[in-house]
């Protein structure tokens, strides 16, 4: 089924139907191909496969899923547009709430998860790692994608008084995490900080709602 998932996504995002051209029919055939021998040969039960199978099938299922993801996130933005006109919400309030939650909270429940199994260092590289994939690839992307789309060579961004404050409290937070992990816990985040953090974080929402 992911070959008519992939010409819908192309198809809704970028206006390119696979159909029109033959590539699409020789993905798709291709995928279909793919998919008999991993029904025929695959290993049956609970037992392993084999690291050839298993990389490739992976980093398909990857892209899939960020497929879907980047299509949900869309809808999603859609939504809360609606939302927020119908309620007189004004979309700074909405991206600082609903938006913000809904793109943390499976990162948040991740992230709680690892630290319970006592993965407590993949669980803090994962929060500082995932803003700085954000930042780095998803503003770097961004930017080509409207590039391309726009024909221009540069584009000048003004950045409005809620988001220098966000700036201000991520440095603050980061100053935070060294105080509270190099001088203070000598190498541990201890339970002070969690409460700090979350302090932080809603002196933030409060800061932004009012500049």
């Amino acid at each position: 089924l992911s070959p008519l998932w992939l010409w819908y996504y192309f198809n809704d995002q970028f206006g390119y139907d696979l159909s029109s051209t033959y590539i699409g029919y020789i993905f798709f055939g291709a995928a279909l191909l793919v998919g008999i021998i991993v029904m025929r040969y695959a290993p049956g039960g609970d037992g392993p496969m084999d690291l050839y199978m298993v990389v490739p099938l992976t980093l398909y299922g990857f892209a899939i899923a960020a497929t879907w993801l980047d299509s949900i996130a869309d809808k999603l933005v859609e939504l809360l547009e609606l939302f927020g006109i119908l309620l007189e919400i004004p979309s700074t309030i909405m991206g600082l709430t609903f938006l913000a939650f809904g793109n943390s909270l499976q990162d948040l429940i991740a992230n709680v998860s690892l630290s319970r199994k006592g993965l407590s260092t993949m669980a803090v590289t994962a929060c500082l790692a995932g803003p700085i994939f954000n930042l780095c690839i998803g503003l770097g992307l961004g930017f080509m994608a409207l590039l391309k789309s726009t024909g221009k060579e540069e584009i000048h961004v003004k950045f409005p008084k809620n988001i220098k404050t966000g700036f201000y409290f991520t440095l603050a937070n980061c100053v935070l995490i060294v105080i509270a992990g190099v001088f203070v816990g000598k190498g541990v985040l201890g339970r002070g900080y969690g409460y700090l953090a979350c302090g932080l974080y809603l002196a933030y929402v409060v800061t932004s709602l009012y500049v």
